[in-house]
């Protein structure tokens, strides 16, 4: 797949404003110690967003001090989905800053950087991520959106107030960061102590935000489906906001389902759940799933 100057134009504008909304939001919160999930404050949330962008920095090299985790390098490479809740924990660490404005700003910061360095960058460059993933860079930048919009949910939750997932910045998630990721190679990253399923998996996605998508998993690995495949085993509608918010345990695939947001059809439907077992996102950290 080939990013569109549409959506790095998106991709771009969508993660500044939601930067911004989020400083809003952790800056207005009466209560920084609130649980914003089962594991971290308001003030804890808002410190890992600020990690996220600090080390999108460090792989970008945009020349400011690097995440000051120790032998960095080698534990991203050695990241699968499994594993990174461990590293969150010891990046979060290296943030032991927990007033809201500092954190904010350091964001500000950290978002001002990365697009800064990367406005005349060709958002298909290939750029090296965790678990020896590759992703194009339009997708990196999707992916600290993302971590912006989700945790600004929770925290907006947490303290009752309105948080807008807005499809399209959740549709920029999907075909630049995993479709992105998918299409340049998944690395390691997905690994899992347990047996391969050997079986030949092709899965349809379709949304109104979206293009069409199959994505292909045979013998444990992931890619995205050869031009011209016609035998579809599930086929997903989804729309975006929706679909996030489901990979990321915030709300339930039956709330989902019950609400229209999300539908499974086609010859083999119940061939998703195995899908979704190898090809998953991280689970920790998860706020209400209802």
């Amino acid at each position: 797949m080939v990013v569109s100057e549409q959506q790095w134009t998106s991709v771009r504008r969508s993660l500044r404003e939601a930067g911004e909304r989020f400083g809003e939001l952790v800056r207005a919160a009466p209560d920084p110690a609130v649980m914003a999930t089962p594991d971290w404050t308001v003030a804890d949330t808002a410190a890992h967003v600020a990690m996220v962008a600090w080390l999108y920095t460090t792989l970008l090299d945009t020349g400011g001090q690097p995440l000051p985790v120790p032998d960095l390098e080698a534990r991203l490479g050695a990241i699968t989905v499994d594993t990174v809740g461990e590293f969150n924990e010891v990046a979060l660490a290296t943030v032991g800053e927990r007033d809201p404005v500092v954190l904010t700003d350091l964001l500000s910061t950290g978002v001002a950087e990365i697009l800064r360095v990367t406005a005349d960058r060709d958002p298909d460059e290939p750029l090296e991520w965790l678990g020896g993933a590759c992703l194009p860079l339009a997708g990196a930048l999707a992916h600290l959106l993302n971590e912006v919009v989700v945790h600004g949910h929770d925290i907006a939750k947490a303290i009752g107030v309105p948080w807008a997932v807005r499809a399209e910045d959740a549709a920029l998630f999907f075909e630049l960061f995993f479709l992105g990721m998918v299409g340049n190679g998944v690395g390691g990253l997905l690994d899992i102590d347990k047996p391969v399923l050997e079986r030949r998996i092709v899965i349809e996605f379709r949304s109104a935000h979206t293009a069409p998508a199959l994505v292909l998993l045979h013998r444990g690995q992931v890619s995205l489906a050869p031009p011209g495949t016609t035998a579809v085993d599930v086929r997903v509608r989804f729309e975006p906001a929706t679909m996030v918010l489901v990979l990321f345990h915030r709300v339930s695939r039956v709330r989902a389902a019950l609400t229209g947001k999300l539908s499974v059809r086609g010859r083999r439907p119940w061939l998703l759940f195995p899908f979704l077992r190898a090809v998953r996102l991280p689970d920790r950290h998860v706020a209400d799933g209802a």
